[in-house]
């Protein structure tokens, strides 16, 4: 199932709900010590579980610059698909593109996106349109 955020009248496309979990299953486990939300809890507590009000944007926005500039110093290989079980593979497996070089551009849309600038886009969307950001 594809999921997307929604802010209000504009939908961005994400990709499949495990796809969507990888990037933050890759937080929790190589930014976060495994412990789920404990340095980025807006966006690993609030948005990932379903709604972020635009209220906690600034906070939000705050955090994905600070994951974006972790995930540079990883390699790409240091790619979680899921934090519940580490052994799961994403389905490409280690067939990725050459120019994906680091953690922070490892992760794109169904639709051709970045992934990190994805989420940018819409939580600065709910920043200055006072929407909520929901996953749909």
């Amino acid at each position: 199932m594809s999921i997307s955020l929604g802010v209000g009248a504009s939908s961005f496309p994400i990709g499949s709900g495990e796809f969507f979990n990888s990037f933050f299953s890759t937080v929790a486990t190589r930014l976060e010590g495994g412990d789920w939300g404990s340095r980025f809890p807006v966006l690993m507590k609030r948005l990932y579980q379903g709604r972020m009000e635009a209220v906690e944007a600034d906070s939000a926005l705050i955090e994905l610059t600070q994951i974006a500039e972790e995930f540079q110093q990883l390699p790409r290989t240091d790619a979680v698909w899921d934090a519940t079980d580490l052994s799961q593979q994403a389905p490409w497996g280690d067939d990725v593109a050459p120019t994906i070089t680091s953690l922070a551009n490892y992760f794109w849309t169904s639709d051709g996106r970045d992934l990190i600038a994805v989420l940018d886009r819409a939580l600065r969307l709910a920043q200055t349109g006072g929407n909520p950001v929901v996953i749909e």
